[in-house]
């Protein structure tokens, strides 16, 4: 394993809200953190706008640099091609994470990090497991270390919540893929 002082480190955003808790608390423990954002599985593209405004806000607010590339869903349509009846938490969410990780250890690489993290497990709906397995073998494939980290603990939703709140930071409800979203409308959950 590749071993990081408290260096720079580039934080993979889903979303804003769940990139809060994981931002503020590795800016406190001494990280040099710069978050990265690019979200190509969010959907409508009117959506992924506000996502990626509320990236913009909190990078201001935290006062910190944050990488944002273009919204490009062509690359994750082909990704999950043939996993489309599969159920949320799947196979399907698991290329999705790869993807994106992916996508940040490569921007992590290029732009000479120490280290990788994800705010990917603040959600109460994903595997912390998976997803730092995931971080993990990507990270170090790259030569980078990963800052394994379950956000979601020590009240992190509430603490979330309360920072989002605080900086009037949008909150969406839904993971942000089309599959998603059709998902939380045939439950009933949003219109």
């Amino acid at each position: 394993m590749i071993k990081a002082a408290k260096g720079r480190l580039l934080l993979h955003l889903c979303c804003a809200p769940c990139g809060t808790v994981g931002w503020t608390d590795l800016l406190a423990e001494g990280w040099d953190v710069t978050a990265f954002f690019w979200g190509a599985n969010i959907h409508p593209y009117g959506e992924w706008v506000r996502r990626r405004e509320a990236v913009v806000q909190l990078s201001k607010a935290l006062d910190g640099p944050a990488l944002l590339r273009p919204w490009a869903p062509e690359g994750w349509f082909a990704a999950v091609r043939g996993l489309e009846r599969e159920p949320e938490g799947g196979a399907r969410c698991e290329k999705c994470f790869a993807l994106q990780l992916q996508a940040a250890a490569d921007a992590a690489r290029q732009g000479g990090f120490d280290a990788l993290c994800t705010s990917l497990t603040s959600s109460r709906q994903k595997s912390p497991e998976l997803i730092n397995r995931l971080g993990r073998s990507i990270a170090e494939r790259q030569g980078l270390y990963w800052e394994e980290r379950i956000w979601r603990r020590n009240n992190g939703a509430a603490r979330s919540a309360e920072i989002c709140r605080r900086l009037g930071l949008y909150r969406q409800d839904y993971c942000g893929c089309l599959f998603s979203l059709a998902s939380r409308r045939r439950e009933g959950k949003i219109a």
